[in-house]
């Protein structure tokens, strides 16, 4: 256009005698490379605030004005998160959940891999009932890494309070994985589309798409038969099994494990949520193979009819004691954080102690404060979320 507009000038000024108000106001006065460089600056302004101008235009006509900020944070994701680091969560419960909900602050390459093996509840009938997986430690980790409106996730998160028994008790979020699971064919399709509307930040992903059992054995020798019955014991597990003892793992979570960056264990109940994961021998085999650093985070407090007395290393030697391996973790991640008021009575629950000269000499130990002042059972998901940040960075680093 500028070179055509040119030549057609250069045709008008061999052809034309043009009056002096044309030549004063095309700052023929001036030097030509003035001229020249004088329209390219007016020119650039021009587009510059063109480009403002149009964009400015569209958020406003996509966006009210409520949520404009949301178009600073899909940058912020876009160009910065989506370089983080690879990490792969194994996992489930609150203790999953409230992890990933602090990592998505420093990565969007989250993998949470989750226990199938729920049996209870609400996510304990749809198993039963529609013959799928349970859904909802799914539901729980999708709600921690959704992006969506805070209201779409507190509907996701509700759970009906009816007189109806084939109503009561459930969760919405459950439901809706199950109806989606039927619509799309399968639950790992179910879950993808769930994760598209809620703009999930992350990969959600069932360790395995086998109907598993888990079982324990007391100290006393009781067989304890499913999850939902585990924690109501106040005899110590010594042993968890599951059933099938050799299910095949979910393709898709070994290559998550083989590509991260860091892999993550726990936090999380340990028996219910963390070692089911652990027994099935494919994701064992992944973990030792992968080249991505191996962080176990213990809990800050113990679980009852779990974990009653446990300390930091005992966490650690029920895991080596159950998959015949002291070795899995690079990385042990603890509390040390002291909390001197007792737990509430109520609670049935106490302060995992650290017990850090029990552990193997190539075991790295790591202690921080990790303890959310609100509530002291549980782990802070952003102090926790920044030390395991800062440990890959490190490690990197070196």
């Amino acid at each position: 256009m500028a070179l055509g507009i040119a030549y057609l000038l250069k045709e008008a000024y061999e052809v034309f005698i043009f009056p002096e108000w044309v030549v004063t106001i095309t700052l023929q006065w001036l030097p030509r490379w003035v001229r020249g460089l004088t329209f390219i600056i007016f020119a650039t302004s021009m587009i510059l605030i063109g480009a403002w101008k149009l964009n400015h235009s569209m958020v406003s006509t996509l966006l009210p004005n409520s949520k404009k900020n949301k178009v600073i944070d899909s940058i912020y994701e876009t160009q910065t998160l989506k370089n983080g680091p690879k990490i792969a969560v194994i996992g489930g419960g609150t203790g999953m959940s409230m992890l990933l909900r602090g990592l998505k602050a420093h990565t969007s390459n989250l993998t949470a891999i989750i226990t199938v093996a729920d049996d209870g509840g609400s996510s304990g009938r749809l198993r039963k009932d529609l013959n799928i997986l349970p859904p909802g430690d799914i539901r729980a980790c999708i709600s921690a890494l959704a992006s969506a409106e805070p209201l779409v996730a507190e509907l996701f998160e509700y759970r009906f309070e009816s007189s109806n028994e084939e109503l009561a008790g459930h969760s919405l979020g459950n439901l809706l994985i199950a109806g989606m699971a039927e619509i799309t064919g399968s639950m790992e399709s179910g879950i993808q589309a769930i994760s598209r509307v809620l703009d999930v930040r992350g990969t959600i992903l069932p360790s395995t798409l086998e109907d598993i059992q888990i079982s324990a054995f007391s100290k006393s020798g009781k067989k304890i038969l499913g999850e939902s019955n585990i924690g109501n014991q106040n005899d110590p597990i010594e042993k968890l099994n599951i059933e099938p003892s050799t299910p095949k793992a979910y393709d898709e979570a070994i290559k998550a494990i083989h590509e991260a960056d860091a892999l993550i264990i726990g936090p999380g109940s340990l028996f219910t949520s963390i070692l089911p994961n652990l027994l099935i021998p494919e994701i064992q085999q992944a973990i030792m193979n992968t080249k991505g650093i191996k962080i176990f985070v213990t809990n800050v407090a113990t679980q009852h009819g779990e974990t009653n007395a446990f300390s930091a290393f005992d966490h650690f030697h029920a895991v080596s004691k159950h998959i015949n391996n002291s070795q899995l973790f690079d990385i042990v991640l603890v509390n040390d954080n002291s909390i001197d008021k007792p737990f509430p009575n109520n609670i049935n629950s106490e302060p995992v102690s650290v017990d850090i000269e029990k552990f193997p000499n190539n075991i790295q130990l790591i202690q921080a404060n990790l303890v959310n002042v609100e509530n002291r059972y549980h782990h802070d998901s952003n102090l926790l979320a920044e030390h395991i940040n800062n440990i890959i960075l490190n490690k990197a680093n070196i």
